[in-house]
């Protein structure tokens, strides 16, 4: 049997594993919550930081002393500079209470335990650092847990989410360039329409990349604001006056990055607007890559006996019956992340509203799928961006080809000849197999000479300068 220590909380004694650095509360949350899996540490290592911050705001303000305050900083420091070594003591499921509460404390038992044996204290002892009375100091689940939550994915958007989206939009740029003088049929309605070219097409991704951006960054400015020193309903109970910005302005100092201290403490307790409007911005961004992805694919169909019109890089073999067949993975990829967003987003807006009175009570699985979220986008982004946008082509024949047979060329004879005289061209080249020309020249209602005239592609993409 595995060697296990016995410690107390309010409810009595349990046994936890001798070597464990959580304590009597994370041994019961493990015991009551064996469903689902554990926080990674996109959340964990931002409430490390607040509580590092904590403490030493607390000892700013003369309710710690320095050993005390020191010990929590060192171990704060020590997670977060090696949380490869502590991957297995942070073990609370995300389905938990929905405060977060089981999550906060076996933040406060880890630190209170590496703290006490920093001051030469024993485990579960708390000799020296109580996880309660010195670790949450001034700090309630109820404000350190959406701060947490709001530092996380700020976080994780700045370093990971902005700069994937940033590649994906330099790709397009570059693609809407490269592809600028590449005539080719417009679509509507799954149709035939005018000529437009492969750039302009390319150009309207790009432009709907880079305003998605914009948004998630005016989306991330919100979460900049932080609930900390609300404590447990927003009042600051047990808090010295002052303690809410010492704390955030340690946070910001520690990542670079300018929190404030949110204008409405009772508003970020109880609600969940700021992180609704991030995972709202974020599916409209996955939504705009869904778009593209399917676009190209379509474009891309065939090869033989589709449209054909872009050549998407080979990546590996499509088919395990099927030699030589090569499919849109990439794409696939997308629509696939899309879908998950999709719900993710579902959740956040339904937990969001859910809250009663002064708490918001499902901020554990927030805090889980804003980050599912904000990792699938940068992870989809990059590698759409690399494995299928960079290297994709264009096929210019079968862009001509399709672009000669287009019926919808017609239009530009429309300001010459009228409306009904252009739709009787089209209708006869289609029901005869004509081309448009041999349908005008058949009615007498225009000469070679003139339809060759009038008929140019390259003057279809643009409006028509003034005589």
């Amino acid at each position: 049997m595995p060697k296990t220590r016995k410690e107390k909380d309010s409810i009595g004694y349990i046994e936890i594993p001798s070597d464990a650095l959580y304590g009597a509360q994370t041994q019961r949350a493990i015991e009551n919550f064996q469903l689902g899996w554990p926080f990674d540490f996109n959340l964990i290592l931002p409430y490390v930081i607040i509580k590092k911050a904590c403490a030493k705001a607390n000892y700013a303000q003369k309710r710690i002393s320095k050993n005390i305050a020191e010990a929590i900083i060192k171990s704060c420091d020590d997670i977060l500079e090696h949380p490869e070594k502590y991957l297995d003591q942070f073990p609370v499921t995300v389905f938990q209470t929905g405060s977060g509460t089981q999550t906060n404390m076996n933040l406060n038992e880890v630190i209170a335990n590496k703290a006490n044996l920093l001051l030469g204290g024993k485990l579960g002892d708390y000799q020296y650092v109580h996880p309660n009375d010195h670790v949450n100091m001034s700090q309630s689940t109820n404000d350190t847990f959406p701060t947490a939550t709001l530092i996380g994915a700020v976080v994780s958007c700045e370093d990971h989410l902005l700069p994937a989206l940033d590649l994906l939009e330099k790709t397009l740029s570059k693609k809407s360039k490269d592809f600028s003088k590449i005539i080719k049929v417009g679509r509507t309605h799954l149709m035939d329409a005018t000529p437009i070219t492969l750039g302009q097409e390319f150009s309207g991704y790009h432009s709907m990349i880079l305003n998605d951006i914009n948004r998630i960054k005016r989306a991330i400015q919100e979460c900049l604001f932080l609930p900390l020193g609300g404590t447990a309903v927003g009042t600051g109970v047990n808090t010295l006056e002052g303690f809410d910005e010492i704390a955030v302005s340690f946070i910001s100092e520690e990542l670079g990055l300018d929190f404030e201290v949110g204008n409405n403490k009772f508003e970020l307790l109880s609600s969940q607007n700021a992180l609704s409007n991030l995972s709202s911005s974020i599916k409209i961004c996955a939504g705009s890559l869904n778009k593209i992805a399917n676009d190209i694919r379509w474009l891309a169909s065939g090869p033989m006996a589709g449209i054909g019109e872009l050549i998407l890089p080979s990546n590996e073999p499509g088919s395990s019956i099927m030699p030589g067949k090569v499919n849109p993975t990439q794409c696939e990829s997308v629509n696939m992340v899309y879908a998950q967003i999709l719900g993710n987003d579902v959740t956040i807006n339904y937990a969001g509203v859910n809250g009663n009175f002064e708490l918001n009570t499902y901020r554990p699985i927030i805090a889980f799928v804003i980050q599912e979220s904000i990792s699938l986008l940068s992870d989809v982004s990059k590698s759409f961006a690399d494995n299928a946008l960079k290297d994709l082509k264009a096929n210019e024949n079968k862009i001509k080809e399709n672009l000669e047979k287009s019926l919808m060329l017609v239009t530009s004879l429309a300001p010459v000849i009228g409306y009904e005289k252009s739709a009787e061209i089209a209708k006869k080249a289609l029901a005869e197999n004509l081309t448009l020309k041999e349908s005008a020249k058949q009615l007498n209602y225009l000469s070679e000479q003139d339809f060759d005239q009038i008929v140019q592609p390259k003057n279809m993409i643009s409006p028509k300068k003034h005589d």
